[in-house]
């Protein structure tokens, strides 16, 4: 059967499951598309941004009935789409999915947690092989990862990132000339984009609590962005109770996506939308209602596979 990106589209705004092979094509045609975007894609206004949302699937609904459906709003989500929440498979499926249907209205960039040495800690290996009996549809989407994008500059004015800064990146193109087609290294410019931190309390780079990238002041951010004529930073990675926080004296903004994250804190959420007047407006949102949390049943093909493999 011919394969059908409406169909599927429908089914994963529906929170059911693709069959494997549906999941194998999504990944392989959604790698020709981003091999065609650079490494710092550009992006133009008027843009939503989206923090981490990590697989609190009906959130990312929530956040799609408050920021406005796609293709009518145009997005750039900021990474970090599995693991933690219960739902990875069916919200990094949803936002693939959505991406192949309309590449030019959404962006998806890799955050720390799309690597296959995290996902294999933090839940999304492990929901994989349940829902699929298998580490296949896992293997799919992590080879899929390795060809999204590290970084967005919307209109010239704004860099958008994951996590933060680099000691070995002074510039654009230095970010442009990074081999990113590869799984996130321990170290070095690329680990440092998704998982460093600004601190108000801090100058020049230090070596980070998490164990990798850094935290960075506000004389690092100063710099970088007067080097690149750029105004502000704009990135996700640390929770905000606020939903957004804003940092280094304004020059970093700080954007999350994921209400009550972990379903423990309680903590609001936001999208930033921004204007092509550069206005800047966080649309703060919570979690989605509980009469909306319909769990998801598996298609028939799935239930069958797993009935084969039982």
């Amino acid at each position: 059967m011919p394969f059908d990106i409406d169909a599927c589209l429908e089914k994963a705004l529906s929170c059911q499951l693709l069959d494997e092979v549906s999941i194998k094509t999504v990944c392989e045609r959604l790698k020709d598309i981003l091999l065609t975007e650079s490494n710092v894609k550009p992006v133009s206004t008027p843009v939503t941004l989206v923090g981490d949302v990590h697989g609190q699937y009906f959130d990312v609904l929530e956040l799609f009935r408050i920021g406005g459906q796609i293709p009518h709003t145009n997005y750039l989500f900021l990474g970090d789409y599995v693991d933690r929440g219960p739902y990875s498979v069916e919200t990094i499926t949803m936002l693939a999915c959505l991406k192949l249907r309309y590449p030019d209205r959404i962006t998806l960039l890799r955050g720390n947690h799309e690597s296959r040495q995290i996902t294999q800690v933090y839940g999304f290996y492990a929901e994989c092989n349940r829902k699929y009996s298998s580490a296949a549809v896992w293997q799919h989407f992590t080879e899929m990862f390795d060809y999204l994008p590290v970084a967005a500059l919307i209109d010239n004015v704004f860099l958008a990132v994951h996590g933060g800064l680099s000691p070995s990146l002074h510039t654009l193109d230095q970010i442009r000339l990074l081999d990113r087609f590869a799984e996130i290294p321990h170290e070095g410019p690329l680990a440092d984009l998704m998982w460093s931190d600004p601190d108000d309390d801090k100058e020049g780079f230090s070596m980070s609590p998490r164990g990798a990238g850094y935290v960075f002041g506000k004389d690092i951010a100063l710099t970088f962005l007067h080097l690149n004529k750029l105004q502000h930073i704009i990135r996700a990675h640390q929770l905000c109770m606020e939903g957004y926080n804003i940092c280094l004296d304004g020059t970093v903004i700080t954007v999350w996506s994921a209400p009550n994250y972990c379903y423990r804190f309680n903590n609001s959420a936001s999208c930033l939308e921004i204007g092509e007047d550069m206005s800047k407006f966080f649309n703060v949102f919570t979690c989605a209602p509980e009469s909306e949390r319909a769990r998801p049943q598996p298609p028939a093909q799935v239930q069958q596979q797993q009935q084969q493999q039982q």
